[in-house]
């Protein structure tokens, strides 16, 4: 099993490195980056830089904010620069993050990502052979690349692999059809929703291709961990209000559904129309945290994870802890779990 983590999505851009060389240091075979408050080709860069072994994936860059062509240029950038350690994670985001936070236009997600892979994977058998792209879509056409603007040809680099992240059966099936992998949201990364929504979607687009193929299929997971039973209480009670951050958007609701809880999203959106931020917590109970977050001390996370997740995913993530004392503790999860059959 491969393991991965991630980052604060706040992390001031001067510590992305030291936490890089942290998750390469502790084994973890990638590091996946968020686009929040930080561009997420600039938190990859610094992180490729500052490492020498690790992925770094963009989990996931927003596609909708961005033309593909200046996509397929700095993903290409990256992996060249990287020796091919960068993966290119895509993913939609929301119509009112598009269209009020970016100032973007927003179409039917699935079909608009369709096209907008099929655009950059375009770009980047222009940039490989040096022959003209000839992409035609309703939302995007490119058929023009001059000698002068094409970084290639480069039949050297090989083209990064395409990720895409998502939370509903669509866009899994979309994933099986045209991507290398998909990531899942720490919504969306249960059990259930794995084996009842997450992979019957993924076979469905695999079994279109004309190739057939195996998907890196990476489990956001959502996990407690600690070294001690008051490090758990009190992370507990700070995934319980990133919890109700996170399912407050009705894009997350399908776990919470699969559960009987559609309910609960109901409620958090509710209040957060009322502006009611600092509630938001109360009403997530400890039945549905403990059922969608599990906790476990460290030396109980590999049993936790594997009987969770080792059936069903390719990849988990794993968090690097708070404090940097503790990082021998998780580098011995992230070892067991790489060696488990």
């Amino acid at each position: 099993m491969k393991v991965y983590t991630g980052m604060d999505p706040r992390i001031p851009l001067r510590d992305v490195a030291a936490h890089a060389r942290r998750a390469e240091a502790a084994g973890y075979d990638g590091l996946q980056v968020s686009e929040t408050v930080h561009d997420a080709f600039a938190l990859a860069l610094l992180a490729l830089e500052h490492t020498e072994r690790i992925v770094v994936r963009t989990s996931v860059a927003l596609a909708f904010a961005r033309s593909p062509m200046l996509t397929a240029y700095t993903a290409w950038d990256l992996a060249r620069f990287s020796g091919g350690r960068f993966h290119l994670g895509l993913g939609t985001q929301i119509k009112q993050n598009i269209e009020d936070r970016y100032g973007m236009p927003w179409s039917e997600p699935a079909a608009r990502m369709r096209e907008y892979v099929g655009a950059v994977q375009a770009a980047f058998g222009t940039f490989r052979t040096g022959e003209r792209p000839a992409f035609h879509g309703e939302h995007y056409r490119i058929t023009r690349m001059q000698p002068y603007f094409n970084p290639g040809p480069d039949e050297d680099t090989p083209a990064p692999p395409i990720y895409l992240g998502g939370v509903n059966r669509r866009m899994c099936a979309l994933a099986g059809e045209v991507a290398d992998g998909f990531v899942t949201h720490p919504t969306n990364s249960s059990p259930r929703y794995l084996t009842e929504i997450c992979l019957p979607g993924l076979a469905q687009g695999a079994a279109s291709r004309a190739q057939p193929r195996t998907l890196d299929l990476i489990a956001g997971t959502q996990v407690i961990a600690g070294a001690t039973h008051a490090e758990l209480d009190a992370e507990r009670e700070r995934q319980r209000r990133l919890f109700a951050f996170l399912y407050s958007t009705p894009a997350y609701r399908r776990t919470l559904e699969l559960y009987g809880w559609a309910d609960l999203q109901d409620r958090l959106a509710h209040m957060i129309r009322r502006d009611q931020w600092d509630d938001l917590h109360a009403v997530v109970t400890d039945e549905v945290l403990d059922t969608l977050v599990p906790m476990a001390l460290y030396e109980d996370l590999p049993e936790l994870i594997l009987g969770r997740w080792g059936a069903l995913a390719a990849g988990v993530t794993v968090p690097l802890p708070a404090n940097p004392d503790h990082d021998g503790r998780v580098a011995e999860v992230v070892k067991a779990l790489q060696s488990a059959d």
